[in-house]
Order: C-alpha cells, then structure tokens, then sequence
C-alpha cells in the first residue's frame, strides 16, 4: 500500500501543470515556495520507496539466479549419481547401484523444485521490474517539475523585486511631479533676477550719485568764472574769458548807445 500510494503522488506530481497552478494561485510565489517543499519531501520519500523496491526486486533476482543454479547443480548430481549407478550395475553390483539410483532420484527432485521456484519468481522480477521503471521515470519527472518550479521561483523573485524597483520609481517620479521641481526653479530664477535688478539698481544709484557731483563741480566752476568777470569789470582791467583769452571791458558795454552829460 506504502509503496502503490507513493506511486500514486509520484504519478500525480509529476503530471502537475505548474503554470495553471501559478495562474490560480492568489499568492503565487508562497505557493510556489510550499510546491517546492512538498515535491522536495516528495522526492526524498519516493527515492526512500523506489530504493527499498529495488533491494526487494535484487533480493528476487538473487533468489533466481540461486534457485537457477541450484537446478543446475541438482541436475548435474543427478547424472553423476545415475552413472555411478550404471558402473555398479555393469559390474553386477546391483545393491550399490539401486542406492545411487535413488540419490539420483532425489536430486532430479531437488532441481525440479528449484526449477520451480526460479519460474515462480520470473513473473515477480518482471512486475517488479516495471514498478521500479516506472517509478523512476515518475522520480526523474518529479526532479524535471523541481528544477521547473525553481526556476519559475526564481524568474517570479526577480520580476517582483523588478516590479518593485518600478513602483518605487513610479512613486518617485509621482512625487516629483506633485512637488513640480520646474516652479523651484523658476522661483529661484525669479530670485536671481531680483538680486541681478537689484545690483543694476545700486550700480545706477553710484553713477548717478558720481553725475551729480561732476555737477556741482561745474556749477562751482561757473560761479568762480562769473565772480572774475564781475571784479574785472569794477577793476576796469580786461574780463577774463572762457579758454583763457581775454576782451577789453569797454566790449562788455559797447551795446549801450553813449549819451553826453548836458
């Protein structure tokens, strides 16, 4: 019963379809990682199984091989003991040639039992033969549907931490647009650009601060040169002019028509 049982999951492990098993599965990788285990426990009781049915089929095997050679020697005895006989009857000793007569009796009846037996166990042999192909086969489909389910496991690991890499990235880059990093920049450009307006500002601010004094220089220029003029003319000396030349003061009032005291 051990033995047809064991068969029986060998046989129906080993005709398992492991993608629709996937595809019904709510939590494929656990079931995968569980379908691992019990082929694994599977294979290590079948190989148990398979290796106690092919002791038992080398027992029979031996049993047959010694039932066979035992015939064979049975067989030989008997010719031994019945011309042994033959010689004692050819020499009129008729007592010692009925007694190895009888020993040639009684090992032709031994070979026939052993033949017997050794055609008893053929039948055995050949069934026994076949369950453990059989169960071979079945095993080296277990071990084919293991390395299957390994490598699903595997590639289903790797497409997962894969899956997760993208979401991670998915999240990420999700994050990054609900923060909108181009509204950072502008702001930062924005102020850039004030710090830029500013500079420009106090830059023009000096220059003009710059212009206005060049400004009050030439004013201060003009009313030193007005102030010469002015005392020229009281001094009745000639008025300076601009460049560093120099007219008569009477220049200054030839537009007032001359009128005599009367």
């Amino acid at each position: 019963m051990t033995k047809q049982s064991i068969f029986g999951r060998i046989a129906q492990l080993a005709k398992a379809n492991i993608n629709a098993l996937i595809d019904q599965a709510e939590d494929p990788q656990l079931m995968l990682d569980q379908m691992v285990r019990d082929y694994t426990n599977s294979i290590a009781e079948a190989e148990s199984a398979i290796a106690e049915t092919i002791g038992n089929l080398r027992l029979l095997e031996e049993d047959h091989s010694e039932d066979v050679r035992a015939a064979s020697d049975w067989g030989n005895k008997a010719l031994a003991a019945s011309r042994k006989a033959d010689e004692y009857r050819a020499s009129g000793n008729a007592s010692d040639a009925d007694k190895f007569d009888n020993l040639a009796k009684v090992a032709l009846q031994r070979q026939i039992t052993s033949e017997n037996e050794a055609k008893m166990a053929e039948p055995q042999i050949v069934a026994q033969t076949q369950v453990v192909d059989q169960l071979k086969n079945g095993l080296n489909g277990m071990k084919q549907k293991l390395e299957q389910l390994k490598s699903k496991r595997s590639e289903l690991v790797a497409r997962s931490k894969t899956a997760e890499a993208q979401r991670k990235v998915a999240d990420a880059v999700k994050s990054i647009d609900i923060m909108d990093p181009t509204s950072e920049v502008s702001r930062f450009e924005d102020k850039i650009r004030r710090e830029e307006a500013r500079v420009r500002g106090q830059q023009e601010l000096a220059a003009s601060s710059l212009d206005a004094q060049f400004e009050s220089l030439e004013d201060i220029g003009e009313l030193t040169e007005v102030e010469a003029r002015l005392a020229a003319m009281k001094s009745g000396g000639p008025s300076p002019i601009s460049g560093g030349q120099t007219q008569p003061a009477v220049e200054a009032t030839q537009s007032a028509p001359y009128t005599p005291n009367q």
